[in-house]
């Protein structure tokens, strides 16, 4: 495939703008935006200088010279526009969750085995430079057999009673809210850092704001006036798990910590050293022994392979959540053109979160602990 790729990203809000970004980042072609109405679609193209004007997915389909669809719609929306693009022969950047099901995320997977085409989903923070290295570290043995996985993911934005989203209605976002939208991220990471499965949980969900504005507003919107609604889905959860090899891990999850705006925190604890992790303060990690500890820098110039490859600047100039969304979308297109890079987050990961959703939703239902069905470690990329 010569010439820069050309990607549409369908859905014009804070998440389609991270794509559109990243897909200039990385030298794609950003042909076009499709939002929730024709008159929202030109005013985004506008605001993003896309010189295109598709009215609706359709439009998209139709038009042979876009390669890959960027699907950045409420939950709900993600299986029928990522299989429409499937089918029309795109390539799909689905955001997670990739559907609010099993069921359907495992059909999206076989949409796109059939098709042949590439269906990855960005679990992102794979791409923070020292996750690299800490899962290198791993891989030569340097922590030993685990002994305890532990962390937590903490925002703020749904504080608030007034705070409103989409996300809140589960006929949007989902029955799962606070696990399905951050819990996913942390998991799908500890999981692949530290080369484990958790195979049974037990879950706790809490809601502790009882009703918030009605209506589908924005993420990060809030409304002081108009009908208020009952809320049917979490703001916080607590999951204790135990892996295949019987080690436990425990997360803490919320959107209504104070102050907490993203912090993805984990610590991974070995019988002969101890990693930790914090995505609000990516560019160190602590590595702890019985003799001590130390903190590790973020530095191109030394360490793994790929800690190296993804360390974009030099030491001391910070790289953050965009870099990561970047190194993403760079390693899909490369997998488009035929390449295999390392970790690259495909429709297996995203069944795998799925299953770890409806896991977590029944164990909260029952108040018993509940097998987390296995799913593929990752999908085969087309060549």
């Amino acid at each position: 495939m010569g010439g820069a790729i050309r990607a549409v990203v369908i859905g014009a809000g804070m998440i389609g703008a991270v794509h559109a970004a990243a897909i200039r980042a990385v030298g794609g072609e950003l042909a076009g935006v499709v939002a929730s109405t024709p008159e929202r679609g030109a005013r985004t193209a506008d605001e993003w200088n896309v010189p295109a004007r598709y009215p609706d997915l359709d439009a998209v389909l139709a038009d042979d010279s876009v390669s890959v669809v960027h699907v950045c719609t409420p939950n709900a929306l993600h299986v029928r526009q990522a299989e429409a693009a499937l089918t029309a022969g795109k390539h799909v950047v689905c955001e997670k969750p990739l559907a609010t099901s099993v069921a359907d995320a495992e059909h999206l997977v076989r949409q796109a085995e059939k098709a042949g085409r590439l269906l990855a989903v960005p679990f992102v923070y794979r791409y923070h430079p020292l996750v690299r290295e800490i899962r290198d570290r791993r891989l030569r043995g340097e922590f030993g057999t685990w002994q305890l996985l532990h962390g937590s993911y903490l925002q703020d934005w749904m504080l608030s009673a007034d705070a409103m989203s989409w996300r809140v209605d589960p006929a949007e976002g989902g029955a799962s809210r606070a696990f399905a939208d951050i819990g996913s991220h942390w998991c799908d990471l500890v999981e692949w850092v530290a080369g484990v499965r958790f195979t049974e949980l037990t879950a706790r969900l809490g809601t502790t704001v009882a009703t918030r504005p009605a209506g589908t507003g924005t993420s990060f919107a809030t409304a002081a006036a108009g009908p208020r609604v009952p809320v049917r889905t979490e703001d916080v959860a607590t999951v204790l798990m135990r892996t295949g090899d019987g080690v436990l891990g425990s997360l803490t999850v919320s959107q209504v910590s104070a102050g907490r705006k993203n912090r993805l925190w984990f610590e991974l604890d070995g019988s002969a050293g101890s990693a930790v992790f914090d995505q609000e303060s990516a560019e160190t990690a602590w590595l702890g022994g019985t003799d001590g500890a130390r903190v590790l820098f973020r530095d191109p110039g030394h360490g793994s392979a790929e800690q190296r490859r993804l360390s974009r600047l030099p030491a001391g100039h910070a790289q953050g959540y965009a870099d990561c969304f970047a190194a993403f979308v760079a390693d899909a297109y490369a997998a488009i053109r035929g390449e295999s890079p390392e970790g690259l987050p495909t429709g297996a990961d995203g069944i795998r979160s799925a299953h770890l959703v409806e896991a977590v939703l029944a164990s909260a239902a029952s108040l018993t602990w509940t097998d987390v069905a296995s799913a593929p470690v990752s999908q085969e990329i087309p060549a």
